[in-house]
């Protein structure tokens, strides 16, 4: 499309968005999200099509003053909290998707690297584990306890500790970002040789089905949201390494806030997990198996519906809830 169609196309949306901005039109939350999603479309098609064009710096401009004022509006409103969950987390989950499969597929490739590792060298995982608490591992295993290891401490102290433990974790695989992005791989590649040179080692021992009935029940919410936290500092190395048409410090900037945002989204599932493996999962072997069963596919579907399918089904909900703004002229880019 030639630049003069796109503008005379989109012309009266964007004066119209204009107008919401400086307070001449009222939008509630989901209306300002759905300009923002259709702004930053454009967006996206002027920076492919017409990257030095002066309508791509407009736009520019103008989605990060739309963000600003869908930030703004949030703040006041009430429910913001709900709305966070809602809406926001889940359009920038949406908007960033790519970053999500990015995360995933290095979490597949570093934990097949442990275990891997694991199957060809028989010393590694005493490396990575540490000796003594593989052999203390063995042991529960000979007793017929493969989950014996989150049977030690109260319920309570060890649910704190695993707690901030996961909390660090995930808050390092965030900051780490900022190295664009190759700290948060390290420290990802780090946790991933380590879950899979574990699981080697429960199959090499013949307790990996047993194990995998204690360690998931925590395992699901814990080690995806390492994943979406992975996602986040992905997010943050991206915003350095390729600001695009803003300065690199608006963008990261803007990085920052949306994985930030991103990264704050898991701390719910991160205690969630938490109180699992410090009140559940020392239960595991006792319990009857269709409860053990309902709980592991219970929180898989629960976290995977909300960060692979939610964020698709409320960005499609904005989008045809578009409302048509007022015809206008184009404001002159300056």
């Amino acid at each position: 499309m030639r630049e003069v169609a796109f503008i005379k196309q989109n012309k009266e949306k964007w004066l119209g968005i204009e107008q919401v901005i400086e307070g001449k039109a009222k939008k509630n939350p989901d209306e300002l999200s759905s300009l923002y999603i259709n702004l930053i479309n454009d967006l996206s098609f002027a920076q492919t099509y017409y990257p030095k064009s002066k309508t791509t710096l407009y736009l520019n401009n103008l989605s990060s003053r739309i963000f600003q004022k869908i930030y703004k509006t949030k703040r006041a409103d009430k429910n913001w909290l709900f709305y966070f969950f809602k809406t926001e987390v889940p359009l920038l989950l949406h908007q960033y998707r790519r970053y999500l499969v990015y995360a995933f597929g290095f979490f597949i490739l570093f934990t097949l690297i442990g275990f891997m590792s694991a199957y060809y060298d028989k010393d590694f995982v005493k490396i990575i584990l540490g000796e003594e608490y593989v052999n203390k591992t063995i042991e529960n295993i000979l007793k017929g306890n493969a989950v014996g290891v989150y049977q030690q401490g109260s319920n309570w102290g060890s649910t704190i500790s695993i707690i901030f433990n996961n909390i660090k974790v995930g808050a390092t695989l965030f900051i780490y970002g900022i190295f664009g992005g190759l700290g948060t791989l390290f420290v990802l590649l780090q946790n991933c040789i380590m879950l899979g040179s574990f699981q080697y080692f429960f199959h090499e021992h013949g307790a990996l089905a047993d194990s995998a009935k204690g360690i998931w029940l925590h395992g699901v919410f814990e080690i995806f949201s390492m994943v979406i936290e992975a996602m986040a500092g992905l997010i943050l190395g991206a915003s350095i390494l390729f600001p695009k048409t803003y300065s690199r410090f608006n963008s990261f900037k803007l990085g920052f806030k949306d994985a930030f945002k991103i990264f704050l989204s898991t701390v719910p599932f991160t205690i969630l997990a938490g109180i699992i493996e410090g009140y559940v999962t020392r239960y595991a072997l006792t319990m009857p198996g269709i409860l053990n069963f309902i709980l592991i596919t219970g929180t898989f579907a629960l976290i995977g519906f909300y960060y692979f399918i939610y964020p698709y089904i409320i960005s499609k909900k904005i989008q045809l809830n578009h409302a048509v703004l007022p015809e206008t002229g184009l404001r002159s880019v300056h």
